[in-house]
């Protein structure tokens, strides 16, 4: 089978010096948005970093020219988390921070509360050709004690059920760090067992915005970091994290009954998704109902890009699609059309983060209907 691929982002170009961190979804009319980040300077987490993207009117095998949508002068826009309305406008959720507040001094506590991570929404009604000014949402989904903050990475979720009385809620997950317990002189507020999940919820179209369910356990067996979600046929909402802890594997999943307000059970080990600790995609297909995952599958590397597909509701996953052996890392999926997926993905010859590269592939391929 051959599968149609492009590259909408190539390292070194443009104005930047890496792109990173992508997120993809489909508008009403079909347009195909890619975002992520373009690292001005270097390929590293912090310094001037903007919110770019590039449109496709083709299904993404051609891809227009670079837009920089969010940009916080020389200081740091990151994090894109766009959803398409049932209105068809983009909302495009983001954060942001100063140039130099690195997340390891977030995490220390020693960045101000002006510099270090707020959360922002702009929107556009034109397909992405242009975006409102951002507006700052902080205050209402972040808690003063959090220090580090990400919203997802990738796309977030406008849901098909009713909540509050009105349908289209939309959901992005997120992460926060806590502050170490105590007066532990032992820890800094680094450690990977002060990371915790939560989600933004919103239900009046990106309007105003609430704190969904919070997931803060520092036991330093499951803890929650980049995650991300699907709406499951029956209207359960799954959530699939990295984790940074040594439980076993390195993901974890829960899932919500109630929009996202709150979790059925916390966070449990996702054994059966081998991988490195990275960033991974879930998308769920409706026709057919296939729950689909993205990510490197090598256990110890960022290597191996592969699609694996769950027919239980995330309980069990086995892989449908290997991309290549090539260096891999973040990804994020999105249905294209009837016939096709879209996998937006960083690789690489050499490395992983040389190209974001874009890949089409039959949904035949995905849910068993036919080999590769």
């Amino acid at each position: 089978m051959t599968f149609e691929t492009s590259v909408p982002f190539r390292a070194g170009g443009e104005g930047y010096a890496s792109f990173r961190i992508p997120a993809v979804v489909t508008t009403a009319s079909g347009t195909v948005l890619a975002f992520c980040e373009g690292r001005v300077g270097s390929q590293a987490d912090s310094g001037h970093i903007d919110i770019v993207l590039k449109r496709s009117t083709d299904g993404g095998r051609t891809w227009g020219p670079l837009q920089a949508v969010g940009r916080n002068g020389t200081d740091l826009a990151g994090n894109p988390a766009p959803v398409v309305l049932g209105t068809g406008r983009v909302l495009l959720v983001q954060v942001r921070n100063a140039a130099a507040a690195t997340e390891d001094a977030i995490r220390r506590g020693t960045v101000s509360a002006a510099d270090g991570r707020r959360v922002w929404v702009q929107h556009s009604d034109d397909d992405g050709l242009t975006w409102s000014a951002p507006r700052e949402i902080t205050g209402q989904v972040k808690r003063p004690a959090w220090r580090w903050y990400a919203t997802t990475p990738g796309h977030a979720l406008r849901l098909a059920g009713e909540h509050e009385g009105r349908t289209g809620r939309v959901v992005v997950p997120a992460n926060h760090s806590l502050p170490p317990a105590g007066a532990s002189v032992a820890d800094n507020g680094t450690e990977g067992k002060y990371n915790g999940g939560h989600c933004l919820l919103s239900d009046d179209d990106g309007e105003t915005w609430r704190i969904g369910y919070v997931d803060d356990n520092t036991d330093g067996y499951v803890n929650v970091n980049e995650t991300t979600a699907a709406e499951l046929p029956d209207g359960t909402l799954y959530f699939n994290t990295r984790n940074d802890s040594p439980s076993p594997g390195n993901r974890a999943d829960a899932h919500s009954s109630d929009g996202g307000e709150s979790l059925t059970k916390p966070f449990r080990p996702q054994a059966s998704l081998t991988g490195p600790v990275v960033e991974g995609c879930v998308l769920q297909l409706r026709d057919p109902d296939v729950l689909l995952f993205s990510g490197p599958a090598d256990p110890g590397f960022r290597a191996l890009m592969t699609v694996r597909r769950s027919t239980d509701g995330g309980t069990t996953w086995r892989p449908v699609h290997t991309v290549d052996g090539l260096p891999a890392a973040y990804s994020d999926l999105v249905r294209v059309d009837a016939e096709t997926v879209g996998l937006l993905y960083e690789t690489g010859d050499f490395g992983p983060y040389e190209t974001l590269t874009f890949r089409r592939v039959p949904v035949t391929c995905l849910t068993g209907a036919t080999d590769e």
